[in-house]
């Protein structure tokens, strides 16, 4: 085998997971598409030490201190096939070339689907979030919307209040029932009906009849992807909220022998924080199971 581990996707999960193997002193490939999720975000917030950082500047700093470890390559190029070996793995990269190991590591990602709403995606990740969590304090208590893909995102409307007057736009996608409606009111979160035409201004929602609802951001609950090598090798995948995932143990191996997934391709959510969490115990993991033959 060329390498102990080959780690698929160099942003925060696999940097994290790459950092436990290193300095295990183990060697490492990172092969990387350079598309993190969060690349349309300005700031990056809620991982203790970077909050407000630049989330291109948190992924360029662990690189630089990932690649200081002797063990470790960097491969700039997207990975199309992985496949299982005698006692490991191939991974072909976009340009053709093929590299081995004895463990996989997988820290895609996921990609997320946007609603067809002219504006919208102009305004991803700067006035549009998926994450409260992530950028709702920024907003500054002003006027929030969510809007409405599925019955989900009634559990959006009802955490956004703690950031600001909240808006939900049905879209004509879901009816909240009374229950649903009487929660809504009990958290002072408004609803309007009918189709949103687009996206204007900051992040103004524009409905079909011309009525315009000023709002400082809105949010919306994506569908998310996680790319084709899950289910290449193998791996079982989970029906989550917001769409598949990679299916994991509590030590983050796949169903698959040899095979670890972390970051947002094997989680229902997540931000960040998670993700290096994540990586942190994907990598141990995985040294484990080198040290152990598991």
């Amino acid at each position: 085998m060329d390498y102990d581990v080959i780690i698929i996707g160099g942003s925060y999960a696999g940097l994290s997971a790459g950092l436990q193997l290193a300095r295990a002193r183990r060697s490492v490939l990172v092969i990387d598409a350079g598309e993190r999720r969060n690349r349309y975000a300005a700031a990056s917030h809620g991982f203790l030490t970077q909050d407000g950082a630049a989330p291109g500047d948190i992924a360029a700093l662990g690189r630089a201190q990932l690649l200081k470890y002797g063990t470790v390559r960097w491969l700039q190029d997207e990975a199309r096939d992985a496949q299982a070996l005698e006692g490991g793995f191939a991974v072909v990269a976009g340009a053709g070339s093929r590299h081995t190991a004895s463990r996989l590591v997988l820290a895609t990602g996921v990609r997320d689907e946007l609603p067809d709403i002219p504006g919208l995606a102009q305004r991803w990740g700067r006035h549009v979030f998926h994450c409260p969590y992530c950028h709702g304090y920024e907003l500054e208590q002003g006027p929030v919307g969510v809007l409405a893909v599925s019955e989900l995102s009634l559990h959006q409307a009802l955490m956004l209040p703690d950031w600001g007057p909240t808006t939900l736009f049905l879209n004509e996608v879901f009816e909240p029932d009374a229950g649903q409606s009487a929660q809504l009111r009990a958290r002072g979160a408004r609803i309007v009906r009918g189709r949103v035409a687009r996206l204007d201004g900051t992040a103004d929602v524009v409905m079909q009849d011309g009525t315009v609802h000023a709002l400082a951001g809105l949010f919306v609950a994506t569908r998310v992807r996680p790319g084709g090598l899950p289910a290449q090798l193998g791996c079982a995948l989970e029906d989550g909220p917001m769409g598949p995932f990679v299916r994991t143990d509590a030590m983050k191996a796949t169903t698959v022998p040899g095979v670890f997934a972390c970051g947002d391709v094997a989680r229902p959510a997540g931000s960040v924080a998670l993700a290096v969490g994540d990586g942190a115990m994907a990598g141990a993991a995985t040294h484990r199971s080198l040290m152990f033959g598991l």
